[in-house]
């Protein structure tokens, strides 16, 4: 937590300080992982002092922590928008092309996420284990009883998810492999929403409907 949060409510320019400072961070750990990151180098970043930076939060750790915060937020987002009185596929497949947008238009958060899951999320495993996992379960539920009900195949709901997660970020996470293999200069992401919008739906199309 920045230090003039916790006395009192900062004013517009600490607000812009504190924005600039995550922006900052963003960038660094996304790059380098918490590891290899240092207050230094947000500071050259964000271009402030280290002492400034040090006012508005005590430490690395802290500045990681409310990046995370807000990041997970974002990211329950799209799962939380699946109406579960919704059609099935159309739900499920609107879900992919979110997290996919997500994948497209914020990569940093991406690879902040996955950088601190690979280190064994020491500062996201409580939300991981808790509003995640809960979210997940209830909405796995929903997909189990969509597939009881015969409205798409009989699909495992966890590894349903696991396999969005993993064809979406996919995109952000391994970006310059992706444009490495491809090397047409096109956004890859034009043709990889129609593709995993196919494959999905052909997946979870009901045997006989």
């Amino acid at each position: 937590m920045a230090r003039s949060q916790a006395t009192r409510k900062p004013t517009r320019i600490q607000r812009e300080k504190t924005q600039s400072i995550l922006e900052a961070a963003l960038d660094v750990f996304s790059d380098n992982g918490f590891r290899g990151s240092t207050i230094d180098m947000i500071a050259v970043r964000a271009g402030l002092s280290k002492p400034n930076i040090l006012y508005y939060f005590d430490s690395k750790e802290a500045i990681h922590k409310a990046l995370l915060a807000g990041l997970l937020e974002t990211w329950l987002a799209p799962l939380q928008e699946m109406d579960e009185d919704g059609d099935p596929i159309e739900e499920i497949c609107k879900y992919v092309a979110l997290k996919l947008k997500m994948s497209q238009h914020f990569p940093r958060e991406s690879k902040l996420f996955a950088n601190e899951v690979l280190q064994g999320a020491p500062h996201i495993l409580t939300e991981i284990e808790g509003g995640l996992k809960d979210l997940v379960s209830s909405k796995a539920r929903a997909i189990t009883r969509w597939a009881e009900e015969g409205k798409i195949a009989n699909v495992d709901p966890y590894h349903l998810f696991f396999s969005i997660w993993a064809t979406t970020q996919h995109y952000a996470d391994f970006d310059i492999q992706i444009r490495s293999v491809l090397d047409d200069g096109k956004d890859p992401f034009e043709t990889a929403g129609p593709f995993l919008d196919n494959m999905f739906r052909a997946m979870l199309e009901p045997k006989a409907r």
